[in-house]
């Protein structure tokens, strides 16, 4: 696994500015508007084909350094089919553009081929009697679904400032094979340490200033690959099956969540772009500091993470107790920062303008 993740992070990193280069030559750069954090003209986007060929050539070695891991193609087999098709959606989007419904029904095809090749969440567990309930097959569909669905889009929706997006997604990524490497989960460790090792191979040209974006590109393919890996340790080690996953996920879905409380409570269009992501809150907290609001962002991140790692050796109604200690810390954070906001958004760039937003 280390000689994976080294090639991983060597060709993500070589790759990189070859990438830019061509997304340079071919017009495919970030354009600054009033509604945007970054002023910075042609920062190219593109950077998630440099992450994907990173994951790609780690996965490559592990099949041929570990040749006898028999369910290890299979797994990453699954991953390929439905992440080539992310990445083409995200190379599209940053080209051309895309509307929301086309990108959610490609979305939901990626799903659809997770599940057919064996990522499924079919059951869920009572932390306190350990009783498993089974899902019938089309609610393990739904589920699964919506839970890829989901997760990519609010790792997309996080991409909001520079080397936010991969930073939050590398902690979340070890934070995960760690989990997977508890339960003796060969394909998630394997997917794991490559997809780090991706991240941390790009990470160097897009942490603030950035040099490169990852545009829809990176973003909706890095969400996806994040849903895949919780998929693999689900289950496995955890009580209250889904818990720590979503405990790990817990910044990228908990900002998209409350977006949509927010723009409900203001009967606004569920997709309008506002400032008051959590991203934006910390910006303006360190005064205009892309920096220091993307640290504070990795700190939080990693306390989650943290919190998930610790849950997976509770038992009983320790998990209970402990988990509504961490939602009252949650709301008391949320709180603090007035993501919810009683204030009206700021922004009225139009129905579709998150997405286009967040092209870090």
């Amino acid at each position: 696994m280390p000689i994976a993740f080294l090639v991983a992070a060597g060709f993500a990193a070589i790759s990189t500015p070859l990438v830019s280069r061509l997304a340079l030559a071919f017009g495919v750069i970030d354009r600054p508007s009033d509604r945007k954090v970054n002023k910075r003209a042609n920062i190219p986007l593109l950077g998630g084909v440099a992450v994907a060929m990173g994951l790609f050539a780690g996965l490559s070695a592990v099949l041929f350094l570990h040749p006898s891991a028999e369910d290890v193609a299979p797994r990453i087999e699954g991953l390929l089919a439905g992440g080539l098709l992310i990445l083409a959606l995200g190379i599209v989007d940053d080209c051309w553009g895309l509307g929301a419904w086309p990108k959610l029904i490609v979305q939901i095809a990626a799903a659809a081929i997770a599940f057919q090749m064996g990522y499924r969440i079919d059951h869920v567990s009572n932390p306190v009697t350990h009783y498993v309930i089974e899902f019938p097959v089309w609610l393990s569909w739904l589920v699964t679904t919506g839970w890829i669905v989901i997760v990519t889009n609010s790792v997309n929706l996080i991409d909001g400032l520079d080397g936010l997006c991969t930073g939050v997604a590398a902690i979340i990524a070890t934070t995960l094979t760690i989990i997977a490497w508890q339960g003796g989960h060969v394909p998630g460790i394997a997917l794991g340490v490559v997809l780090l090792g991706a991240l941390l191979g790009f990470l160097p040209y897009n942490f603030p200033p950035a040099r490169m974006f990852l545009g829809d590109t990176g973003a909706l393919f890095i969400g996806y690959s994040l849903s895949i890996l919780a998929l693999e340790g689900y289950g496995r080690v955890t009580v209250l099956t889904f818990l720590v996953p979503l405990l790990a996920l817990a910044v990228p879905l908990l900002d998209t969540g409350l977006s949509i409380v927010r723009r409900i409570r203001h009967r606004s269009h569920i997709m309008q772009a506002d400032k008051m992501h959590l991203h934006h809150r910390l910006l303006n907290e360190h005064s205009g500091s892309q920096r220091q609001a993307v640290l504070s962002i990795y700190f939080l991140t990693a306390c989650f993470c943290l919190i998930a790692v610790s849950f997976t050796r509770l038992e009983g109604y320790a998990v209970v107790v402990f988990l509504a200690v961490i939602l009252l810390l949650t709301f008391r954070i949320i709180r603090n920062l007035g993501i919810l906001g009683s204030e009206a958004p700021e922004d009225d760039p139009g129905p579709t303008a998150d997405a286009a937003e967040n092209s870090r």
